[in-house]
Parts: structure tokens; sequence; C-alpha cells
């Protein structure tokens, strides 16, 4: 998973919660006085683009404040710091974007510092590592560059243009002008510095809440009292325990009971029904079936965990939600999240993932699968993993590779210019890219942090257990490295810094899922299969089908504690029942043939990275259309081009990336040639 998005949110104080020129409370800024200041720069200014002064006035006048000044302290400031000259006002970018970088760059520095401890393999945790993780030290940095009127320069020679203007003069603009733009969105709301802070202080809660819920797998009874899973097995939820799910499709032996049983634990995550004490425990032993409890083969009566996974996401509701009053526009979290850090509607989103999930080819792919299996579908089929070469290779083989090659995250780390490698990048690029990027040992199940400033490095984080690197880790360590190679390039080599990133964070998850495709291939392992191509094409559509699903209960819950601001974290998890039933009723049941399942609701990242799971379902789609692409053009030379292109819109993105839009089509209509060559 990206850290990228999370990081901005908390640590610059939601810099990118952007809004029209409306003013807020406390603004002694009318429109007479607007007015006025504008026919001043008009006059002193004759020759300047009128469009762009009337905008930056305005934009800066939204945010001004009785205690930045007098309406003539206003006027007087407008007049002494507008940059007319277009030589001028290019200067004064280069040297803001210079401040900017030394700034985001050295809060993300100290934001990484400060979260180490918690993210990684250190040790005994302290409640003072809790502390030091919820911290923001840029917390205050957005107060200060209004209170030192740097804000109000950037506001008034660089206003902010709206996502509905940027997608329809976007089109035209050169790299520069896109900067420009982008300079404007860093000052478009103004949320109090507490606001910020309390953010990142709960933001931080809940992954620590995340990162330490491990099931230790050995501890397990089945109804004969029987241990499936070897001793030292210790799972993360949910990322492990699906990984697990996919790892026993090869093991003909015992693989479908260990399915059933992990399918069970997920339940009782989701209906909290899990006993509290044997989560991150291997005091006790539990049957997920009975939810009875032992230890040393007594029975023992263990307290269910009964609200603690939803009061995390409450917490987030309302940390996120504080900053609604100052965004009059973009007034929920949910409109931030989509129209303004997606640049994509919420129910724009949610129509394009109702068109997918009613899809006819759905019944014809299940059909496959079910063939494949020699069984009826099962709920956690959903994560049906037999279209991959790896499917037919076992666990324990797989593992025997990857722990021999990767004993630690420094072997790993030392091998990243060997794998750019094999993926086509040159000696030089590789060993660049390489060199930016370090490997740390996650205490979670990974992630990947980007670097703010070129100085630095980006960061890969996996789990690496003392035997060394299994292939799960390694799996998700590729998928982290994609994210690497992203956030690299799209900093490094972009135009000009306030263009570097992505249009959003499904850009870099479609790049972490090239990646990701092609790790037994890095490993040395071939994939001679003459349907290779049809059956990738089939596992990108069956993974969109999941994650489609989940993203719409993350969506569907959001809304409801929109509409519910008071309701209790109990209430939430029953409404939070009813949403995944009714969800996988209307979408999957037809599909599986059996109704009421809650196991949409087990990912993590609703309780830690809130409205983050469209992101997924948007990168399968790029991913698929990247995929094709790279069928007729070269891996590496094209991912060194495409994400250069940096910041823009989304659909801009992907016509320059490769020449269509962003849409279901292509997987669809791919999808139903891969079913029609399969059932020849």
């Amino acid at each position: 998973m990206n850290r990228k998005l999370s990081l901005t949110l908390s640590t610059f104080v939601l810099v990118f919660l952007s809004l029209p020129f409306i003013s807020l409370a406390s603004n002694p800024i009318d429109k007479n006085i607007v007015d006025k200041t504008t026919q001043v720069l008009t006059a002193q200014y004759p020759d300047a683009n009128q469009q762009l002064l009337k905008r930056g006035i305005a934009h800066a006048a939204s945010l001004w404040r009785s205690t930045d000044g007098s309406e003539t302290e206003f006027t007087k400031f407008c007049k002494d710091n507008y940059v007319a000259s277009a030589t001028d006002k290019e200067m004064l970018f280069n040297k803001l974007t210079h401040y900017f970088e030394s700034l985001f760059g050295h809060f993300n520095k100290i934001s990484l510092d400060m979260q180490e401890n918690v993210h990684l393999q250190s040790g005994k945790l302290l409640p003072i590592d809790h502390v030091f993780a919820g911290y923001s030290a840029g917390a205050h940095m957005m107060s200060d560059l209004y209170n030192n009127k740097v804000a109000f320069t950037v506001a008034l020679n660089f206003p902010y243009f709206s996502t509905e203007e940027k997608i329809a003069k976007g089109k035209n603009w050169t790299s520069l002008q896109w900067g420009y733009a982008r300079m404007g969105d860093v000052f478009s709301s103004r949320v109090p510095a507490s606001v910020g802070q309390n953010n990142a202080r709960i933001s931080a809660q809940s992954g620590a809440y995340i990162a330490e819920y491990n099931i230790y797998m050995g501890h397990l009874l089945n109804d004969k009292k029987q241990t499936l899973f070897p001793e030292d097995m210790v799972l993360l939820s949910h990322w492990n325990l699906r990984d697990e799910i996919k790892a026993n499709y090869a093991n003909k032996k015992n693989g479908l009971d260990k399915q059933a049983m992990i399918y069970k634990v997920m339940q009782r995550i989701v209906d909290q029904s899990i006993p509290k004490k044997v989560i991150n425990s291997k005091d006790y032993e539990w049957n997920p079936f009975t939810n009875k409890t032992t230890q040393n083969g007594q029975s023992v009566e263990l307290k269910a965990e009964n609200d603690g996974r939803y009061q995390q996401i409450l917490n987030n509701f309302k940390a996120l939600s504080a900053a609604d009053e100052y965004n009059p526009v973009l007034n929920t979290a949910i409109k931030r999240a989509f129209d303004e850090e997606m640049q994509i509607p919420q129910e724009t989103v949610e129509q394009l993932f109702h068109e997918f999930l009613s899809s006819p080819v759905l019944g014809d792919v299940a059909k496959i699968i079910k063939k494949r299996l020699g069984r009826k579908l099962q709920p956690w089929d959903i994560w049906y993993d037999g279209f991959k070469a790896r499917s037919s290779i076992s666990e324990e083989n797989l593992n025997g590779i990857t722990e021999t090659k990767y004993p630690d995250a420094k072997a790993l780390e030392t091998d990243l210019e060997n794998l750019l490698l094999k993926l086509g990048f040159t000696a030089e690029k590789a060993q660049f890219l390489a060199s930016k990027i370090a490997v740390d040992p996650a205490r979670g199940s990974g992630h990947a942090w980007g670097a703010s400033m070129k100085s630095e490095k980006a960061h890969l984080r996996t789990r690496i257990p003392k035997s060394g690197m299994n292939y799960k880790g390694y799996n998700i360590a590729i998928h982290e490295f994609g994210h690497n190679v992203e956030q690299t390039i799209s900093l490094h080599d972009v135009d000009n810094y306030m263009l570097n990133g992505v249009p959003n964070t499904a850009f870099t998850e479609a790049l972490a899922f090239v990646f990701q495709e092609r790790d037994l291939f890095l490993l040395d392992m071939k994939d001679n299969n003459p349907n290779k191509e049809y059956l990738k094409t089939l596992d990108i559509f069956w993974s969109l089908f999941e994650i489609m699903g989940v993203s719409m209960v993350d969506m569907k819950m959001w809304k409801w504690m929109y509409a519910n601001p008071n309701a209790t974290a109990v209430q939430l998890r029953d409404q939070v029942l009813v949403i995944t039933k009714e969800v996988w009723n209307q979408y999957f049941a037809p599909v599986f043939g059996v109704k009421d399942q809650t196991i949409l609701g087990i990912y993590s990242h609703m309780i830690n990275s809130p409205m983050y799971l469209p992101n997924y379902a948007f990168g399968h789609l790029i991913h698929f259309q990247l995929e094709e692409h790279f069928k007729t053009h070269k891996l590496a030379p094209e991912v060194e081009r495409i994400f250069a292109l940096g910041l823009l819109t989304p659909n801009l993105w992907m016509m320059k990336a490769v020449g269509t839009p962003l849409s279901n089509d292509p997987i669809l209509k791919a999808a139903q040639e891969a079913v029609d060559h399969i059932k020849k």
C-alpha cells in the first residue's frame, strides 16, 4: 500500500483539501474591497492576464482573516506582492518550489523518524512510541505560512483551479502551467493546526491497532482439536490471512480445510465475536468454528473484542469530518477523498463499480473457476488465485526459494538493482532507482513510503520473519517495490517539483500491480503456458470483482456515518454487517450461490486508510490498460516515460500514457474474449 496520501493528509494539515473562492468565518474582505483591489491592480498592470489577476485577488481574499490585517492592508498587500511579469512569475515559482521541497521533504523525514518504532521491527513497543508516532511536527506549518503571508503571495499569484476546471482547461496547459495550478492547490483551504494534529494522532492509533492485529495460526483448533498450521505461523489481518487462503489453492491435502478455518477467523473479526485475548497472543488455543478457547487444556471464557475495530473507524470519521466546516463546498471527507484527492466524484466511482459488478461475464468466469476447482464455489473464492502461474507451485517450494534468497531486509535492498535490470531498465537507470530506495523490516504487513525531496530515499517496508522472507512477504515486497519506483520516477523525472506524483493513488497502485504480476519472473521462474495472457486477463478481472465489492462496502459505510454522526461503535458494527450482506446479496450471491456473507468487511484499510480501497479498484483498471500497452511497447522505457507525466488529471494522464481514457470497457471486452478462448 502507498503511504503518500495518508502522509500528505496528516503531516501537511490537509494541504490538498481544496475549495472555490468562498469566504469562511472571520473573513473581513467583502466583494466591494475585492472589486476595488482588482481595479487598482488592473490599472497598475494593464498588460497582465486580467482573468488570472481577478482570480488571484479573489482567491487571496477568500483566505484572508481579520487577524491577517485590515481591508486597507489587504489591498496594499496585493499591490506590493502581485507579480505581473511572466519572467518574474516563473522565477517566483522556482523559488517557491525550492522552499516547499525542503519543507515538505524534511517534515516527511521527521514523520518517518517519529513512526519508525511503530512501523518497523525494532523491539518492544513502549507507550512513548505511540505518542511520538501520533505527533505531527508539521501540523503548524500551514498556519505559519499564513501568518508570514507566504500563503497569500501564493494565492494571489497562483490561484486555485477546481478539478472541473483542470479537466476542461488542463489538456491545453504546458507543464509550467500545470505546475502553477498545483501550486494553487497548496493554499486552497485554511484548516486549523489542531485539526491536522488530531488527525495525525488518530491515524497513528489506527495504524498501530492494525499493525499488531496478528493471529497465531498454530494455536487454532478444529472440531477434532487438531492444529492445521505450523506452530510458529503468525498472520496479520487481513493481508496475511487472505494470502494464506490464496496459497492453499495448491494444497491438495488439507488446503480446503485451512481455507475454511481462515474464513471463519475472518468472519469473527468482522462481526467482532473474536475473543479479544487471542489477538496477537499465543497464550490460548482457539476454535474459531465454536468460538471456544482453552489454556493448557482447560476451558476458559474470554470476552469478545465486541467493538474495538469499529471504534477505530469512528475515531477516523470524527477526526476527518472535523475539517468539514472549513470546506464549505467540499464539505465532507467523502467529497474531499473523491472529488479532490481521486479527482473523480464519488457518484461516478460508484456507478462505474456498479456497472462492472453487474456484468454477466462474472458468471461465466465463475463457472470456469468452479470447473478448475472441481467443487462448488465458497465465499472465500473471491480470492481465487488459480489463474496465476504460481497457483500450481506449492507454498513450501516458493518459501524455500525466497527465504534462501532474502534472509533479511539488507539482502533484498542489495538485489533491487538486479531486479530492475531483469525488468529491462538500463544499468544506469537501475543503479539510480535502486540507490533511492531503502528496504526496512516491517512490524505490520508492509507499505511503501515515498520521499518528498530528491535528497531522501523512498522506503520499502515488508515483514521478514527470522527464517527469512517467505513468499507472501516477497510478493508484497515486489508490490511495494513498484510503488517505490513510481515514487522515485515521479519525483525526480517530472518537469517541476509541483507536478511530482500521479493523479491519484490508483495510478501508483497500477504500477505496483505491474511489478507484482512479475514476481515469479523476477525469481527466474518462467511461465510457458500458451494461455498465460488469457489467464492474466481473468486474474485481473476476478481481482476487480473482489476489490470493487469491498470498495462498495467502504463507500456505503462512510455515507451511513455521515447520515448517523452520533452512532456508537456497536451501532456501526451492526450496520456494517447489514451493508456487507446487502452488497454481497446484490452482486456476489448470484455468482456464488450463497447469501448473507459478511466477508467484504474484512479489509484492514477500512480502519487505517479511510476511503483508500477504491484506489485499488481503479488501480486494477489502470493496470490492465498498462499491460495491454506493454504488449506492444517495452516495459522499462515506457514506465520511465509514463510515470514522469506527473500530477495531471486522471483521463488526461491516461490519454498521454496509453492513448485511451480510463474505462471498464477494455477489461470487460478482454475478459469475454478470454472466457470464449478458455471454453474452446
